[in-house]
């Protein structure tokens, strides 16, 4: 329910959703650069989701395997892809906002 309000609120705006896990190594090493892509893309809104703590999310979000990159605009996944690819990411980004 959180989850959807978010999107919900972010209106037209492109959402990134990082579905990661304490225990996951390569999503460990992606958080920094997921991070910095906060701070260089001001107008996207980035979600961190920890599928320990929202397995319902998770679940609902058809998340197989971590780290997974979801991609949301005005409520509706319009990308998505899974591993931590950080030039995959920064150029999935790019080419929707």
């Amino acid at each position: 329910v959180e989850f959807e309000a978010e999107l919900k609120s972010a209106g037209d705006k492109l959402v990134v959703v990082d579905f990661s896990a304490t225990w996951c190594g390569p999503c460990k090493m992606i958080k920094p650069y997921f991070h910095g892509l906060c701070e260089k893309f001001g107008d996207v809104v980035f979600i961190e989701i920890d599928v320990d703590d929202a397995q319902d999310v998770a679940s609902h979000c058809d998340v197989k395997c971590m780290p997974t990159f979801q991609f949301y605009r005005n409520g509706k996944k319009v990308q998505e892809f899974s591993g931590a690819n950080k030039e995959k990411l920064e150029e999935t980004i790019k080419s929707l906002v």
